[in-house]
């Protein structure tokens, strides 16, 4: 096995949202991964993402690690991003001998690690992280979205939109919001 096949991008979706559980993936490349497509999962269009995870998926050793939400109520955003990623990284087949890691935190108790700020932009294989993880964690909040239909989160992934924070106002909050997060925590101690 080559050396860059065992070395991991790890990158979180999610910790702005207002709804839905904080989503991390962890990639190590195969060979015939085409590289000139990788960048930061943002600047990527949806339907041209989804097609971009897809081409990762089929080339690469990947996994996803999630936080639920009372996860993050309990422990905070930041430390419920940090175990999404460790669960990311402890669910790969094949166990990299690095783990470079968007932002300047590193999950507890991980070994052999890089943190490296806006990673996602710099580093391919973190890009590549970040898609997986984007696309995975979108289709699960438009999934969600097919019961919660009054929060627009088939369009806005459970970010605080005007749409998501006037169907708050209107009908409320789910078990899928994050209590702890401002306008909500507003809202409940009312």
């Amino acid at each position: 096995m080559k050396k860059k096949q065992i070395t991991a991008g790890v990158d979180e979706v999610g910790r702005g949202c207002l709804a839905g559980p904080v989503v991390s993936a962890a990639v190590i490349f195969k060979n015939n991964i085409n590289l000139e497509i990788l960048k930061d999962s943002k600047k990527i269009p949806f339907k041209k993402r989804s097609e971009i995870s897809e081409h990762i998926k089929l080339n690469s050793y990947y996994s996803i690690g999630i936080a639920s939400v009372k996860e993050i109520l309990n422990l905070n955003i930041l430390k419920a991003s940090l175990l999404s990623m460790k669960r990311a990284v402890d669910k790969l087949s094949i166990k990299p001998r690095l783990v470079l890691i968007d932002g300047n935190f590193a999950p507890p108790g991980l070994k052999n690690f890089k943190t490296i700020i806006n990673g996602d932009e710099k580093v391919k294989v973190i890009s590549a992280a970040s898609i997986v993880a984007k696309v995975y964690r979108d289709n699960l909040m438009i999934k969600l979205s097919e019961k919660y239909s009054n929060y627009a989160w088939d369009s806005n992934f459970g970010y605080g939109t005007k749409a998501h924070l006037t169907g708050l106002k209107k009908f409320g909050v789910t078990a899928h919001h994050r209590k702890g997060f401002k306008p909500i925590h507003k809202m409940l101690s009312k």
